[in-house]
């Protein structure tokens, strides 16, 4: 049985995991969907009720569909982005071709593309938060700009994010959390979403990492004044980091509503020792923590990969 990868070529935490199965003697197929077609290929026939399917990928090495035992979606390319000839059309096409019949296979998904779309949707998050437990900073999704002022007023001490995440630039551009003024112009929230939220005076930043029951907690300090660590040389290393039982709790909440089997959670650590969301992201890289904590966080996303029970 075996482990389908679905990942770019250039992917160092994908690198850790498959590593990790070959040590334990896992069968592994690599494929990035931007190589269908060429590359890669597939095959599937639907006759008298029974499906067959086989996909072609890692140099022309076969593999039957049924002989997959789950299936791990990192950091895919786009179906048809390496074809000769691209178009809008061929990558509908081959997403549906490709995913659809992966559809049929009935494995574990870590995750299933259906539920990492809306995981990926950041207003969601918020709601699943609230409802799994988390305390979560106040926040304002607007496009009027009254609103936003008397928001503003009310919680004074405020930052600005991106709804949506990376700017869909080429290449893409990050989006710095940015703190502002509640006497800001609020004037052009009216040009598009705008997100809004109470700053955390946080004295860490926490990564916690969820692969199926397992919690890999890991924590860095912060300058209270830090508004977004991704663009500082400010604090310390990872190091990890007990689990709190209450977020343990909601963290299992959050993924059982999510229907994820693994998710990458950040979080702020005020002064009281309270973790406040901010975001979980279900494809979200481990590598850099496991680096620097020792964390085997690479081992049980294998090892999950590897079992053969269903769900």
């Amino acid at each position: 049985m075996t482990v389908l990868v679905l990942t770019c070529a250039e992917d160092v935490t994908a690198d850790m995991v498959v590593s990790a199965l070959h040590d334990a003697g896992v069968p592994v197929v690599r494929l990035d969907p931007a190589d269908l077609p060429g590359q890669a290929a597939l095959s599937a026939e639907y006759v008298k009720g029974d499906f067959h399917g086989y996909l072609s990928a890692d140099g022309g090495r076969v593999v039957s569909m049924s002989g997959l035992r789950s299936i791990w979606i990192r950091r895919p390319g786009e179906p048809g982005a390496h074809a000769l000839e691209q178009s809008a059309w061929l990558t509908a096409e081959s997403t549906q071709a490709l995913y659809g019949t992966l559809y049929c296979t009935g494995v574990r998904w870590m995750n299933h593309p259906v539920a990492a779309v809306q995981a990926r949707c950041k207003p969601w998050q918020l709601r699943v938060a609230h409802r799994s437990g988390f305390a979560v900073p106040p926040t304002l999704i607007t496009t009027f700009p009254q609103v936003a002022r008397e928001f503003a007023m009310e919680h004074r001490d405020l930052v600005v994010k991106s709804v949506s995440g990376a700017h869909p630039s080429d290449p893409p551009m990050a989006l710095p959390t940015t703190r502002i003024e509640p006497d800001a112009d609020f004037a052009e929230v009216g040009a598009g979403p705008t997100l809004l939220q109470q700053r955390v005076p946080k004295r860490a930043d926490i990564r916690l990492t969820c692969v199926g029951d397992e919690l890999f907690a890991a924590r860095k300090a912060s300058d209270p004044d830090q508004v977004d660590g991704r663009f500082t040389d400010k604090g310390g290393s990872w190091a990890p980091a007990e689990v709190p039982s209450r977020i343990a709790q909601a963290v299992r909440a959050y993924m059982s509503l999510a229907q994820l089997a693994y998710g990458a959670f950040d979080f702020a650590e005020d002064g009281d020792g309270t973790w406040w969301f901010l975001e979980c992201n279900q494809g979200g890289q481990f590598g850099f923590v496991q680096l620097e904590t020792g964390q085997p966080i690479a081992g049980a996303v294998a090892a999950w990969l590897a079992l053969r029970t269903a769900g």
